[in-house]
């Protein structure tokens, strides 16, 4: 394959690596296996092994440890590089999508990251939407918590997140889109079904059902917990042993009569509580809501694409929370 050069400071010219050969390198490190890399580079693998061993002779350094049989072990250097790869083809593919937005808003592909306390929920709205709106843009959703959606996102393996904020969104660029408040679901004989809404300084007295470690809405129910003086100083934690990975799952548990949990207004709305002998209530205290918003990374090429589709997603909130730009998220 031709070879690519540059100078470097003491005027030593450097090859370079292809876009292909990063690429290799990328997959084979994602996958760690040489026949489930090339397949996903839809090449042979003897034509991926060649490309990594002309890789490591242009560097002329080891990239993976051959010592260890036949399993993939980047070395030190080889796990380094990889993570260089990633930025560096992110930039360059980041070169044509510039071009194609500066003629045409929101076409080509896009990946788009979404939490599972809002993807459900959003999803065919946003599908539909977009379908009609720009006919020529290829979408991909990825459905994952958002801590790995942030690191995927930072390995430019997604170009754009749609999470519930406050988050840990550090080193992203963020555009709030609207406020989610939270409810209480309960069934109909419950003690709170009798009040107009439930105070949160009473909620030590009843087991909570919660989402699963790693879920931000676990973090923004166990805040209100806090706000219960007799879980103040004990992190918040419910009596309860019963956790969820999804909304679903929790409307199940509360019908059972496991506990009562907060539900999103967004997946209220859209119908997770429909068949469900249960009621919901709102939530006195100013930690009940939550800012669904956009981020990406900062200095994007395609920043206006994501303003753009931050318009887009905004038209979509629920009639009870008006589309708007959202305030601040509160402090947790």
């Amino acid at each position: 394959m031709p070879l690519r050069y540059i100078a470097s400071g003491n005027h030593t010219v450097l090859p370079l690596p292809s876009a292909q050969q990063l690429r290799y390198l990328i997959t084979l490190s994602e996958l760690r296996h040489f026949g489930r890399a090339a397949a996903a580079c839809a090449v042979t693998q003897s034509t991926l092994s060649a490309g990594i061993m002309a890789l490591e002779r242009q560097l002329d350094a080891p990239l993976l440890d051959r010592t260890v049989g036949k399993k993939v072990v980047f070395t030190p250097l080889g796990h380094e590089i990889a993570l260089k790869a990633r930025q560096a083809l992110a930039a360059l593919e980041a070169v044509p999508q510039l071009a194609a937005a500066a003629r045409t808003p929101l076409t080509g592909p896009l990946r788009v990251g979404i939490i599972p306390t809002i993807g459900p929920f959003l999803i065919p709205q946003l599908v539909l939407n977009l379908r009609e709106h720009f006919p020529r843009l290829l979408l991909s959703i990825t459905e994952d918590t958002t801590e790995h959606l942030l690191e995927k996102l930072s390995l430019g393996q997604l170009d754009t997140l749609v999470v519930a904020m406050p988050c840990l969104c550090d080193g992203t660029e963020t555009h709030p889109l609207w406020q989610d408040p939270f409810r209480m679901i309960m069934p109909p004989d419950h003690p709170f079904s009798a009040l107009p809404a439930v105070p949160a300084s009473q909620l030590s007295e009843h087991n909570m059902i919660m989402m699963e470690d790693g879920h931000c809405l676990r973090d923004q129910t166990l805040a209100i917990c806090r706000q219960s003086p007799s879980r103040s100083g004990s992190e918040g934690e419910s009596d309860s042993t019963f956790t969820a990975m999804s909304l679903h799952s929790m409307a199940e548990m509360v019908e059972l009569g496991l506990g009562i949990a907060i539900m999103p207004e967004l997946a209220i709305h859209a119908g997770i509580l429909r068949g469900h002998n249960l009621i919901a209530r709102p939530l006195t205290s100013d930690l009940a809501r939550r800012t669904i918003g956009l981020a990406w990374r900062p200095r994007s090429p395609r920043a206006a694409d994501f303003q753009t589709l931050a318009t887009t997603f905004a038209a979509l909130a629920p009639p009870a929370t008006p589309s708007r730009k959202a305030e601040n998220p509160p402090e947790l």
